[in-house]
């Protein structure tokens, strides 16, 4: 069974200006649909603005929710912040809080959008607004949902805006492993960062994760897991500069899951970056991904 969180503000009319698709998500739940029958899906509520603003600068909030971003930032970001997309950052930050609340109950859970980690404290950048995964590992942190948390950030690009917020908490980790040549330009300090070099394939991309979660689940010791799973390391992505193949990423997505389960760890996923031409395809990249984890979620806790 997929746990997927989806809410219809997800799908934001498309800004009068900038390339971003956010008709995107829409897709991916339509290929949820048809290739995860078994599937239960959950509405999040907007997140409270007092949440938002334990991470983002109160001024950001405020000309976020009012629509009213400087241009400077909004080229920063990539597109116009209109009142429906206000509507939508706020929702998809409920988003990622609410599946972690279900990976706690289900073992694994997915929002069907989020991952949004270019943004910074008082402004977004490269198609992030809020930042969803701080955002919500603070809170959970805050409630006393979890002690520690592991942020893996498997995008093609760097979390930056994810480090720099929770740069220096003792009970956050971020491990990001990126295309060391694409955005962000000045990279930041994640608790531990692995810069990849142009047109890493599978094989060498998977020893070097396993690795990395190996080395980080025996000195760190999470106890819940936000992944950043973006499919644009895939080698046909418009923007990344990597080369994992469709089994590529559907044994990493597996890897994530197995080797957190394994150890009795949730794992709560987010959508990420993915970009191409064919915008299906992409969806279908995405769906793929979430149905994987959830089927080796599935698996491991039978064989525990």
């Amino acid at each position: 069974m997929l746990h997927i969180v989806h809410h219809g503000d997800y799908v934001a009319p498309r800004p009068t200006s900038g390339s971003f698709v956010f008709d995107k998500y829409r897709l991916v739940m339509e290929a949820v649909r048809e290739h995860a029958p078994r599937h239960a899906a959950y509405e999040p509520i907007a997140m409270d603005r007092a949440w938002i603003e334990a991470v983002h600068d109160a001024d950001y909030v405020e000309e976020v929710l009012t629509a009213t971003v400087p241009r400077h930032k909004e080229r920063r970001i990539g597109f116009p912040v209109s009142a429906a997309i206000a509507s939508r950052v706020c929702y998809t930050s409920g988003g990622t809080w609410l599946a972690a609340r279900l990976a706690l109950e289900h073992g694994y859970a997915a929002n069907s959008a989020g991952g949004s980690h270019h943004a910074l404290a008082d402004t977004g950048a490269g198609y992030c607004v809020f930042n969803d995964l701080a955002i919500a590992a603070n809170r959970l942190l805050a409630e006393g949902d979890a002690r520690r948390i592991l942020i893996v950030d498997l995008d093609v690009h760097q979390g930056d805006g994810t480090a720099v917020l929770l740069a220096g908490r003792s009970d956050i980790y971020t491990l990001s492993i990126h295309s060391e040549r694409n955005f962000p330009t000045r990279k930041a300090r994640s608790s531990r960062d692995i810069a990849l070099p142009d047109a890493v394939g599978d094989d060498d991309y998977l020893a070097i994760l396993d690795t990395a979660l190996r080395d980080i689940f025996s000195s760190f010791a999470p106890d819940l897991l936000l992944y950043q799973a973006g499919v644009d390391p895939h080698v046909d992505d418009r923007l990344g500069r990597l080369a994992l193949s469709d089994a590529g990423l559907e044994k990493r997505d597996r890897m994530v899951i197995r080797q957190a389960r394994d150890r009795n760890i949730p794992v709560a996923s987010a959508l990420g970056g993915g970009y191409g031409q064919d915008h299906r395809a992409v969806a279908l990249r995405h769906a793929r991904s979430m149905i994987a984890m959830a089927d080796e979620a599935s698996r491991r806790d039978i064989i525990r």
